[in-house]
């Protein structure tokens, strides 16, 4: 967990009264390392020159989101960033945090050399990637194993092992029996494809990395140092405090806004767990249901647009689509994720006899609006850019900038004072007119030299007069964030490249896809063999409903068991590669089933062996992991069956809004209108059937009637429609028919 992290909770917490217990925080700050990594804090010079070379990294990707820098270059700079901070910040062990030892500057200053040595062979180094040198195969082999072990410092030692799996088929392919063999690739074939081309190591997840997941950290980061996380929070206890539901509400309307720009789970249940949990207890939540609510709220914030999960952004460049598209396709899944969540916190209020809790709010909802209402507009500004015809990196920069400026609406939220503004604006604008005065008008380099100018002379400044308060501390540590928060998905991206150069150079993507399409057709075909006994014509129709049904099932559970191991990034970009290929060859639209891969990948979050939401949410609220996790799973799976709906049928591509705004332009809104709606009563039903309870407690059949109907409605076809709105029919009319009471007992 960063500094401002623990920050805001105890800033939260003291004005709501609410006691931090310290060891419960220590305990889920555990989780929160276990996926994004224990970092070193280092004070003293060192300390400063990780937080220079951190803030260099910022400078360099926001001028890289105007400016234009080389593919190449732009992800070898971005990969030499990484591994160089990565060496200096993730111990190599526990035993050795917090200090930098010897091995590490050997690493960091590896980095550089390797990296150094690709940029400044220049169109040479790429052009005889089929034929490496000598040269070029030492430092392709120090570049991988730079990688490797970057990869293990931030996210653990499964990502590594699964990156040399890989590499070994790659250059054991003759060895191997069929279907997995092939040609095999010796060492120098695999060094040149992976460290001099762009289809390894810096390949697809690098250059999504450097270009777009970087800036939307940076971003998050002027969001969090300008304070929009404590109002996220505070808006939410005020806008649904004071009601037997309102302690689920604040927690799924919260996690919503908070974990939206920071697109992170873990850190989003830590954080509202601490100061929700005891008005959860209060209201009557057990210790194991809060923890699941908090986990699945944390979940929402990986799903939410306008940032949505680091995935997000690869789906979009996989696809070569808009990533505006992508927000789009995710909009109806999302919202029907949060109905599914209120849904369930309604059942919670009536089931348990939820009592009404008053919030001790700091000020209305109203009053806050009008003091803080304005880091709204930066989330708006995203969309606005984008819909405006802006690419998404430049949104998103854009986007950084009305976050920066606005923050200079309220003194508590200013990342820069007034005088340090002008201070900066003032330099910066001279040294821009004083440049294009020399180039004879203004000219785009101008910008280049302006903002580090007025960067310099706040520099200046503060040494010359340091009680002038000129250094602007909350901005440095805004950019250096931003930098540091890269590193652990940057270095999954760059060892994802790895798996995904193996896939290309290989073919495994359909080699893995015959593999699956045939257990699914050998299943096709003994369910057809037991339909025809009972008399269902097995018509080529059916035959291939029932293969892709099982073709689905398998990719669910393969996307489900990956992510058991790596993290949700690296889930995707394995299970893009290998899994949607045997979807797509049914018929389903790439963007479907790329999308189906994405939801299940997230899925992952809440799954034990690693289950890292859930666990840090059981060790908030003192309940037990496992069957915290078993609550997380009731609250999320009605949402996360649906994207069945939008692979199973074409009719349920309304549900992503058909991939595109040029698709929605002709499609039909009455079936998207449709097609949600019976989603919304499957998500109903199901929840109802997961919770046991509709207007009063289900028996066994009712709730067993629920989960039926609530299949049925899933399966986006108009005959199972109607069973399944029949059947909750039939279960609310027994409801209302039988007595009994309404509420249970509290407790």
């Amino acid at each position: 967990m960063s500094s401002k992290e623990d920050e805001l909770i105890r800033e939260i917490a003291a004005e709501h009264h609410i006691a931090v217990d310290e060891a419960a925080l220590k305990k889920a700050e555990e989780y929160i390392e276990a996926e994004e990594g224990a970092t070193n804090r280092l004070g003293g010079f060192l300390g400063r020159f990780v937080t220079t070379v951190a803030v260099i990294m910022s400078f360099f990707h926001l001028y890289a989101a105007y400016a234009i820098v080389p593919t190449q270059e732009l992800r070898m700079f971005h990969v030499g960033f990484v591994l160089f901070l990565v060496f200096l910040l993730f111990p190599f062990s526990r035993r050795y945090r917090h200090r930098v030892m010897w091995w590490d500057w050997i690493g960091a200053v590896l980095s550089l050399v390797v990296i150094g040595y690709g940029l400044a062979g220049g169109d040479d180094f790429t052009d005889r990637s089929t034929i490496p040198n000598t040269l070029d195969m030492v430092f392709g082999v120090v570049l991988t194993l730079l990688v490797l072990e970057a990869a293990r410092r931030g996210t653990g030692w499964i990502m590594p092992f699964v990156c040399v799996l890989f590499v070994a088929y790659a250059m054991l392919g003759p060895q191997l029996g069929q279907p997995w063999t092939h040609r095999g690739y010796d060492i120098s074939r695999l060094v040149g494809h992976m460290y001099m081309t762009l289809e390894g190591i810096f390949g697809v997840p690098v250059d999504v990395s450097s270009s777009l997941i970087i800036l939307f950290t940076i971003y998050g980061a002027f969001l969090q140092f300008s304070g929009a996380g404590k109002f996220f929070i505070d808006f939410s206890f005020s806008a649904m405090g004071g009601k037997s539901t309102g302690a689920g509400r604040t927690i799924v309307l919260s996690s919503f806004l908070l974990g939206g720009p920071s697109g992170s789970g873990v850190a989003t249940t830590v954080t509202l767990g601490t100061v929700a949990y005891p008005m959860m207890a209060k209201a009557g939540y057990g210790k194991d249901a809060a923890g699941g609510l908090l986990a699945a709220g944390g979940i929402g914030a990986i799903i939410s647009p306008p940032v949505l999960g680091a995935a997000a952004f690869l789906i979009a460049e996989f696809l070569k689509i808009s990533y505006l598209d992508v927000i789009l396709m995710a909009a109806i899944p999302t919202c029907l994720y949060y109905f599914a969540l209120f849904l369930m916190v309604e059942i919670d209020a009536r089931k348990f006899g939820m009592k009404n809790i008053p919030v001790d709010k700091t000020d209305t909802l109203w009053n806050l609006t009008k003091k803080f209402g304005f880091h709204f507009l930066s989330l708006v500004a995203i969309i606005f850019f984008m819909l405006l015809g802006f690419s998404p990196v430049s949104a998103v920069f854009w986007a950084t900038v009305v976050a920066f400026v606005t923050s200079a609406l309220h003194p508590e939220s200013a990342l820069m004072s007034w005088r340090q503004m002008v201070i900066f604006c003032i330099v910066a604008v001279a040294s821009c007119v004083i440049y294009s005065a020399a180039k004879g008008g203004f000219h785009q380099d101008a910008l280049t030299w302006a903002l580090p100018a007025g960067a310099l002379a706040l520099v200046i400044a503060a040494f010359i007069r340091p009680g002038l308060r000129v250094w602007p501390e909350k901005l440095v540590k805004a950019l250096e964030n931003g930098s540091v928060g890269v590193l652990n998905v940057a270095a999954t991206c760059a060892a994802a490249g790895i798996i995904v150069g193996v896939v290309t150079l290989t073919g495994l993507g359909l080699k893995f896809s015959s593999i699956v399409l045939g257990y699914a057709d050998s299943l096709t075909q003994g369910t057809m063999s037991l339909l025809s006994l009972v008399g269902v014509a097995a018509t080529q129709a059916l035959t291939h409903d029932v293969k892709l049904l099982y073709t689905a099932v398998f990719t669910s559970l393969i996307v489900w068991i990956v992510g058991l191991a790596v993290p949700v990034t690296a889930s995707y970009i394995i299970c893009a590669v290998i899994a949607a290929p045997a979807l797509i060859t049914l018929g389903v639209a790439d963007f479907a089933a790329h999308m189906f891969i994405f939801y299940y990948a997230v899925l992952s979050e809440v799954s034990p062996p690693t289950a890292l939401s859930p666990f840090a949410a059981a060790a908030i609220t003192g309940g037990d992991p496992y069957k915290t996790t078993l609550q997380s799973w009731k609250y999320t799976m009605p949402a996360f069956l649906v994207p069945f709906m939008f692979v199973l049928d074409p009719a349920g591509l309304g549900l992503l809004l058909m991939g595109s705004f040029k698709g929605l332009a002709g499609a039909s809104v009455v079936d998207i209108a449709v097609v949600s709606v019976t989603a919304m009563f499957g998500i109903g039903a199901l929840a109802g059937g997961m919770q046991g309870w509709v207007f009063r407690r289900t028996n066994s059949l009712e709730r067993w009637l629920l989960i039926i109907a609530g299949l049925f409605l899933i399966y986006p076809r108009a005959a199972f429609d109607y069973i399944g709105l029949a059947l909750l029919a039939a279960v609310m009319v027994m409801q209302k028919l039988r007595k009994g009471e309404v509420h249970a007992a509290t407790g």
